[in-house]
């Protein structure tokens, strides 16, 4: 009776919060309040993959979805985002009948790193894929070996783990469970950096025992080719590698034979490439198809959107606040162009969900790379602006091609009437809306 009267309670709340433009994860809170282990009562599907890491889980699970829809398989996924228990069961609600029978082919989750260990307790991932563990919201997070710890708590029997061969703090977790491991990576060392680029080093210690790491070379801050000095922890060899990767030109080629164009050229988008073209394949799609549907694909998802500011047209670029490495790899691409660039930089608000006024982590960001010829301008706008300025003063930016201007949208104006070369953006979700709102949106 619980299960019957959970499921109607969601699917009403849910109806209620369409015609409201709200409500994907308080349905489904309400739905556990009436039956907390319903998620546990409902017919899934054989294919239930889940995507989890620091970064790149939203970017990855849209790329999965509309490859895996393009082969005819019906497929849900939470495409709003909510990724913690609440919103999965609400995901789930929605896409079964009054009878708790799911009515698609594929369940795709993105969940959410710290509380994975609550979904899985009721459902066991066919697929769980870990993208990445970084420094996040530290406030929140702690170290990544802490936000490790909770995924491993997560981890149950017959779940096969898709692990980043590149990332050591992921790839411990084979050294810690019986479970099948299938590995991918970027295999293709010519663009690689021999030292670490980020302030800090993550990879300086073995994850395992804690000895000294040694690298061959890093794609970038910790992730690379690695092995401990100390005991046999090491890179393993990816079943599904980038073997050949072009970011100036935008091309990546899978395996040695499927070439794929990056709409963003990035390593962060070759990896979101990679897993979601190995998910195709492990759960049986035409590899051929699955490389079509992914060559160019361009994520709808807003963490790249294009606008238009005084006849010029320009890029936002996501990055998420108190997230050191989004940060750095949207900074390299801009210092990586072969073209002027104008920057402008809104941290205002640091986060949505709660509040904190910790800045520390802007001393972990990369900011040696504005100090690149191409970038002409850098216009720093929001609350933090002063935070931001002894910062950039103990980089190796040039201090006169930086504006302060704590006034976002006086910042806005003041970057239109100035642009130099191609305009970019870049903020986090938390900021995105003060740009957008002064812009014209392409």
């Amino acid at each position: 009776m619980l299960k019957y009267l959970a499921i109607i309670v969601c699917k009403l709340i849910r109806k209620i919060g369409n015609l409201v433009g709200r409500g994907s994860s308080l349905p489904g809170k309400y739905a556990l309040k009436v039956c907390p282990d319903i998620l546990s009562r409902i017919k899934l599907p054989e294919d239930i993959i889940a995507v989890t890491g620091s970064n790149g889980k939203t970017s990855t699970t849209e790329m999965i979805y509309g490859m895996i829809e393009k082969q005819g398989k019906r497929i849900a996924y939470n495409f709003e985002g909510s990724n913690q228990i609440e919103g999965i069961t609400t995901l789930i609600i929605d896409n079964c009948d009054l009878k708790g029978n799911f009515l698609k082919d594929v369940l795709l989750m993105e969940v959410d790193e710290r509380y994975a260990k609550y979904v899985f307790k009721y459902i066991t991932p066919k697929y769980l894929v870990i993208n990445n563990l970084y420094r996040d919201q530290m406030t929140r997070n702690g170290h990544p070996e802490y936000v490790l710890d909770d995924i491993k708590k997560s981890i149950g029997e017959g779940t096969t783990l898709i692990i980043n061969a590149d990332d050591p703090i992921v790839s411990s977790l084979s050294k810690q469970f019986s479970n099948e491991v299938i590995y991918f990576g970027i295999n293709d060392a010519e663009h690689t950096k021999k030292e670490n680029d980020a302030v800090y080093d993550d990879g300086y210690y073995c994850p395992v025992c804690h000895g000294k790491m040694t690298y061959d070379y890093r794609i970038f801050a910790h992730v690379g080719s690695y092995r401990c000095s100390c005991c046999d922890f090491r890179r393993q060899d990816p079943a599904y590698a980038i073997t050949k990767i072009d970011l100036k030109n935008g091309k990546v080629v899978i395996n040695d034979k499927y070439e794929i164009n990056l709409a963003l050229k990035t390593n962060f988008n070759a990896y979101n490439v990679l897993v979601s073209f190995m998910i195709g394949s492990l759960i049986g799609l035409d590899e051929n198809k699955c490389a079509k549907a992914l060559d160019n694909y361009l994520i709808k998802n807003g963490r790249v959107r294009a606008f238009r500011l005084n006849g010029h047209e320009g890029i936002l670029l996501i990055s998420k606040h108190e997230n050191s490495i989004s940060y750095n790899r949207n900074l390299e691409y801009v210092a990586n162009l072969n073209e002027d660039v104008s920057l402008l930089l809104i941290i205002d608000d640091i986060s949505r969900k709660y509040f904190t006024s910790d800045t520390s982590w802007l001393w972990d960001i990369s900011f040696d790379y504005l100090s690149s010829d191409n970038i002409k301008k850098v216009v720093v706008a929001g609350k933090y602006i002063n935070d931001v300025a002894v910062r950039l003063d103990h980089s190796a930016v040039d201090m006169d091609k930086v504006v302060l201007i704590k006034d976002t949208p006086e910042a806005i104006k003041y970057m239109g009437e100035n642009v130099q070369g191609k305009l970019f953006a870049l903020t986090c979700f938390s900021d995105e809306g003060k740009l957008l709102k002064e812009v014209e949106v392409l």
